[in-house]
Parts: C-alpha cells; sequence; structure tokens
C-alpha cells in the first residue's frame, strides 16, 4: 500500500526542514517498493523559494492529492505561513481526513494556530520554546525533546530532528529492519529515541580541553569514573585535574559526569522497557536512589513520574 505524504512548504521555509524529512520517505521506498508517494504542496502551487534561495516545485493545496501524514515544514516565516487563513483551513482539514500530521521545528506554530497541539504533548526548537509557550499556554510543550507523539500528532526539533521523527514514522509504516536501513543509508545515528535531549551535556559543558576525556566518559559510564580514575585518563594529578575541569567547564568532575548519566538514563527511560533499577545500573548510578536524587535536582521529578507521564500521554506508543 502506498502512503502519500505531504510536504507543507511557504516562501522562505527551512530547506532541511523538508528535504531531510524527503530524502529519508525516499530511501525507505527504495527498500520497501511503493511504500510511499511524496509532494510538495504550497498555498498557490508552482516555485517556492527557500531561506537559502533554493527553490522546490509544489503543488497548491486545492489540488493536493488525498493525503496518510501531512509534515509541514519550519523556516523564519513559519509565524506568517501560521496566520494564512488558506494553510490554517487546509491543515484542519487535512487533519480530519490524514492518519497523522507533523511539524519540523517552527512548524509547530502551525500546528498550534490550527489547534491541532491544544491539550496535546509538543516540542520545538528550543530557539521557540519561550514563545510558543506564552502564544499557546493551552499546549503541553516539552522543550527539551528531539520528537513527541501525541496521538496521531507528532512534532519535533529542529532539522536533524526532522530526520529522527521520520525514522520513527517509517519504522512504524514498514517494520525496524526498512527503518535501520535507512538510517544507514544516510549515515545517521540510528536512531535517536524522541525523549533524547535536544541539548547534549558534551556540547554545554564547552571544553576543548577535556572533550575527549568526556566522550569517553559518557561511553563508559558504567565504571566508577571517581576523579582519580579520570585523572589518570587525562595523564594529571587528582588535584591538579579537578582545578582544570571546574575552571574550563564551571562545574566539578562529579558533577559533569552526574550530567553524562543523567542524559544517558532519561533516554534509556524514554525508549526502552527496562526497569528502573536497570537503567540505574546501566547508566553508573548504581542504585534507584541515587539515580532518583540526580533526576530530582536535574528535572524536578524522579525517573519513575517522568515515564508515568509518558506512558500515560494519549496515542503513546508501547
Amino acid at each position: 500500500m502506498s502512503r502519500t505524504i505531504g510536504f507543507l512548504v511557504y516562501p522562505d521555509f527551512q530547506i532541511l526542514d523538508a528535504t531531510g524529512p524527503v530524502a529519508a520517505f525516499e530511501i525507505a521506498a527504495r527498500y520497501s517498493p511503493g511504500a510511499y508517494s511524496l509532494v510538495f504542496l504550497s498555498r498557490d502551487g508552482g516555485m517556492v523559494t527557500s531561506s537559502s534561495g533554493l527553490a522546490v516545485a509544489t503543488t497548491a493545496l486545492a489540488a493536493a492529492p488525498a493525503l496518510d501524514t501531512l509534515l509541514v515544514a519550519g523556516g523564519d516565516s513559519a509565524w506568517t505561513a501560521a496566520r494564512c487563513p488558506d494553510i490554517l483551513a487546509f491543515v484542519r482539514d487535512t487533519a480530519k481526513t490524514a492518519r497523522r500530521v507533523a511539524s519540523v521545528c517552527s512548524g509547530t506554530y502551525v500546528l498550534a494556530e490550527a489547534g491541532l497541539l491544544d491539550g496535546r504533548r509538543a516540542t520545538t526548537h528550543w530557539s521557540r520554546t519561550r514563545d510558543i509557550q506564552k502564544r499557546y499556554p493551552a499546549i503541553r510543550l516539552e522543550p527539551d525533546r528531539i520528537f513527541v507523539q501525541d496521538g496521531p500528532i507528532w512534532s519535533s526539533a529542529g532539522i536533524t530532528a526532522g530526520i529522527d521523527l521520520s525514522l520513527a514514522l517509517i519504522g512504524a509504516d514498514e517494520g525496524e529492519a526498512v527503518a535501520r536501513r535507512t538510517a544507514q543509508q544516510l549515515v545517521v545515528y540510528y536512531r535517536r529515541p524522541g525523549g533524547q535531549s535536544q541539548f547534549s551535556a558534551l556540547i554545554d559543558l564547552k571544553t576543548q580541553r577535556f572533550d575527549t576525556l568526556l566522550a569517553w566518559a559518557r561511553e563508559n559510564l558504567s565504571e566508577a569514573l571517581s576523579v582519580e580514575q579520570l585523572a589518570e585518563k587525562a595523564a594529571m594529578s587528582p588535584r591538579n585535574f579537578a582545578r582544570l575541569f571546574a575552571a574550563e567547564t564551571g562545574v566539578t568532575p562529579a558533577k559533569a559526569v552526574e550530567r553524562l548519566r543523567v542524559e544517558a538514563a532519561r533516554a534509556l527511560l524514554d525508549s526502552q522497557p527496562l526497569q528502573v533499577e536497570d537503567v540505574a545500573l546501566e547508566t553508573g548510578f548504581g542504585d534507584p536512589e541515587r539515580m532518583r536524587r540526580a533526576f530530582i535536582r536535574a528535572f524536578g521529578q524522579p525517573p519513575q513520574a517522568l515515564r508515568r507521564g509518558r506512558s500515560a500521554a494519549p496515542g503513546r506508543s508501547a
């Protein structure tokens, strides 16, 4: 069965918000012939120019085929698109008949203005979070997520997160094997869970001197990762290491390791059917109570509450 995927664009859209997902679905169709047909859509049809100056040929909304999935691209002009009556009417009507509707990055504005996100969980690019929270208080915004599914409505953060969302849709449609092969062809990580943070602890720590050390630590979270062990890995004395690390990153080595562990644990809780005790062991916390205290410091909630919040959401996949 061929599924028609529509990509809604508008003048000055972000081209990768659309072409990243297009590439994912196009490659998936190589491994599952006939699975998808793809169409660019715009209000009036014809050539639509992106913010980069590149243009794509589109079909007018009035001539759009019946869609299985509608994906709305983001861009600096998303708010302008979200105030277009023709676009909003099309999105609302499509939501009544399509199997699912999704947005990439600031495409969230269009879904929000159409009323599709009221009372639902959603995400968007981190730079748009505050404005969307202010404009649409009825949305249960999760600003630190890569993508979010709430029933038939999906939303994602910027650019590459649109590929993560697309791989999740492909996996749901055609199976994990096709999604995995698609990711391999795209040469992207297979595949970041939606619950993974938009922010990486390795980036937030803003260190060059110790970036290799922290990357090693993230791959070895089950080890103790004491100051002494880290200092030995860095070929420094523990005292000198601790002093230089704090001066460069702004946090102690122990706090940096905790951030890496919390980040990894949250991703596992969101994407894997593991017990909290198993996650605590796998990420080096050792016991659930230690992990619980770290989660409360980081998120204000224990891990069980975060997992319950997601599992209770309408339409959440098992």
